[in-house]
């Protein structure tokens, strides 16, 4: 049975001066989650927001808000972030020291608990959290920018991650993030992913582009 592919637009590639509209029309447009990048200038190459956006963004979007820390280290900032709207929390395995504890306290705090793994990450950093996992997030670029190309090696992965899965017997995500098109998602749905992250193929030419730009990436 084919698994329903979910679009998760990235607000990075948002108009950052209208974030709660730009939310608003994608919602309205067709998208599942709302993914938000959070990035600390540390632990990648670049500053986007902090908690205190997340919560005044939080009643522009009815949908799941997908966010994806990009911090470390991370655990100081995992309760902040659950309160301030977060509906799931995504970390790297390198963002802290004890990433199982990690997940822990995201479950604990009542959100989805998320595990990314970055192009040079080994699958095998997942087989010790697949109990702990509601969402793995596979990165088909090096976080930090949009507008990257997709990685191709990175479909192994996916596919591997897959494997792992539906070993599970449990519903758990599985979602790509970076250089998504059209075409890269074809591929990405063949390997095994239900979840797309987009930035630039969701948001460009405008609002009145949206709908047909998450249409085009469902396939």
């Amino acid at each position: 049975m084919a698994r329903p592919v979910l679009i998760a637009p990235s607000i990075l590639s948002a108009d950052f001066s209208k974030l709660g509209a730009e939310i608003e029309a994608i919602e309205a447009a067709g998208a599942d989650w709302i993914h938000v990048d959070v990035m600390d200038g540390h632990f990648v190459p670049n500053i986007t927001i902090g908690p205190a956006v997340v919560k005044a963004l939080r009643p522009h979007g009815k949908k799941p808000f997908d966010v994806h820390l990009m911090v470390a280290p991370v655990d100081p900032y995992i309760e902040i972030f659950a309160q301030s709207g977060a509906d799931g929390l995504t970390v790297h395995p390198e963002s802290g020291p004890h990433v199982h504890r990690t997940l822990q306290q995201i479950r604990k705090l009542g959100k989805k608990a998320g595990v990314v793994l970055n192009p040079g990450t080994p699958i095998e950093a997942l087989d010790n959290l697949m109990d702990l996992v509601d969402l793995i997030l596979i990165m088909s670029v090096n976080p930090g920018f949009g507008g990257q190309s997709f990685i191709e090696s990175q479909l192994d992965k996916i596919a591997a991650a897959r494997k792992r899965i539906d070993a599970t017997g449990r519903d758990i995500a599985l979602e790509v993030d970076g250089g998504i098109t059209p075409e890269t998602a074809k591929r990405a749905i063949a390997a095994g992913a239900n979840v797309l992250v987009a930035g630039t193929a969701v948001f460009q030419g405008g609002p009145s582009c949206y709908a047909d730009n998450i249409k085009a990436l469902r396939g």
